[in-house]
């Protein structure tokens, strides 16, 4: 529902002015001018409005690739973390245990606080505290067996891939269009609306509801544009649920209670 007022009060908006605007023009401006202007106009418009369009459409395509490319990173962290759990469940209890509870901490620390920082830009002290205990705990870790080696060598390898992802996630939450690529949007949206009111038709109503669905669309379209280009914050914001689903998967031991009864009623 806020979503939909929210949109909503940004059209309105537009339209609002895009008509006062056309009111205003047509209030100063003599009408013979106006129908003048028609033929000229409207070459001019359809130039300008494709040139526009074309920009619009790259701009959607790039913030929505960086969205979905920012989805990615978090699913692969998921699986690096429910993929690492699983390794060290291999090792000896009291390795496994330590290291399994500073995965828990930083799951936690990545789910709680840094989802709400990566909104800014920025990323959690937390998380990253519990992501070098993580190192740590691993760096000291002596295999006693061969197939401890052979699981520990598999648990680094995942660790590595683990940092990879976080990293991509946290590049991913930083990128965004700069600001000169803004200030072309708005200034390219404004002269595509403005021109509309060179127009000299003769029903305003007609003149009014073409101006107003022009500047209506292309409000929501750098709507859409701002709220994707930043995957963390907004209404269509990236999930947290893929890694808080690792957690409760593969971390907690009451969330595996369930399968085990099941299992036991099968046997």
């Amino acid at each position: 529902m806020k979503t939909l007022l929210r949109v909503l009060g940004i059209v309105t908006a537009s339209v609002l002015f895009a008509v006062a605007g056309l009111a205003a023009v047509r209030a100063l401006s003599p009408m013979g001018w106006l129908r003048a202007n028609n033929e000229v106009a409207g070459n001019y418009l359809q130039t300008l409005g494709s040139i526009y369009a074309v920009l619009l459409a790259f701009v959607v395509f790039v913030v929505w690739q960086q969205h979905n490319d920012a989805r990615s990173a978090v699913e692969s962290e998921a699986n690096e973390i429910s993929d690492l759990d699983r390794i060290l469940q291999g090792l000896s209890a009291a390795f496994s245990s330590r290291v399994r509870g500073h995965l828990r901490a930083y799951v936690q620390a990545v789910v709680v606080e840094e989802w709400g920082t990566m909104g800014l830009g920025q990323k959690s002290r937390s998380a990253e505290r519990a992501h070098e205990e993580i190192w740590l705990a691993l760096e000291v870790m002596e295999p006693a067996t061969q197939r401890e080696e052979l699981l520990f060598g598999e648990a680094l390898a995942r660790y590595n891939d683990l940092s990879d992802a976080r990293t991509h996630r946290l590049i991913a939450s930083q990128l965004r269009l700069p600001k000169t690529m803004w200030a072309l949007l708005l200034a390219n949206g404004t002269l595509t609306v403005g021109s509309m009111w060179l127009f000299g038709l003769e029903s305003f109503a007609a003149h009014a509801l073409m101006t107003g669905a022009l500047a209506g669309s292309i409000a929501f379209i750098l709507y859409i544009i701002a709220d994707l280009d930043n995957p963390f914050w907004g209404d269509w914001i990236v999930s947290a649920d893929p890694i808080r689903q690792s957690l409760e998967r593969r971390l907690d031991p009451v969330s595996r209670e369930p399968d085990q009864a099941g299992a036991g009623k099968a046997a």
